[in-house]
């Protein structure tokens, strides 16, 4: 197991023994174990992320493709927008979902509000300009 991949084990242990919370440098901030399937492998896979939720529909979230500005998409993302289905675990309850991406002034409002709120996300925009977009998607309860 990689060191990224004993990370995101602690991350995941200890959003699920805390209700959805986390503490370290995303404490306070909305976090979701997103579930997915790999695309080549066929394995089941579990990703903690930061979202932001819709401002008028409780059952849509969306997350960012931002991979801490590195050139290339992280994995998740296409098993996402490969299999246009997952399943979230959003605080105690877990729940499938259906994905889309957003684009054009959709995609770049919500973008928009996320590095507002947590100015991270404006700096993985930067690294990224002129090399890719940084996808959006949506995750609505299925």
């Amino acid at each position: 197991m990689s060191s990224y991949d004993d990370w995101n084990a602690g991350i995941i242990a200890e959003f699920r023994a805390n209700e959805g919370r986390v503490g370290g440098r995303f404490e306070g901030a909305p976090m979701v174990l997103v579930h997915h399937r790999g695309r080549k492998t066929g394995r089941e896979l579990v990703t903690p992320m930061m979202y932001l939720p819709d401002e008028h529909d409780s059952d849509t979230i969306y997350v960012f493709a931002s991979k801490a500005g590195a050139p290339t998409n992280p994995a998740w993302y296409y098993n996402l927008t490969t299999a246009g289905t997952g399943e979230i675990e959003r605080g105690t309850h877990t729940y499938p979902v259906t994905v889309e991406e957003l684009t054009g002034e959709r995609r770049d409002h919500i973008y928009a509000e996320q590095a507002r709120r947590y100015p991270g996300f404006a700096e993985y925009a930067r690294r990224t300009d002129g090399v890719r977009t940084i996808p959006v998607l949506t995750l609505q309860r299925a």
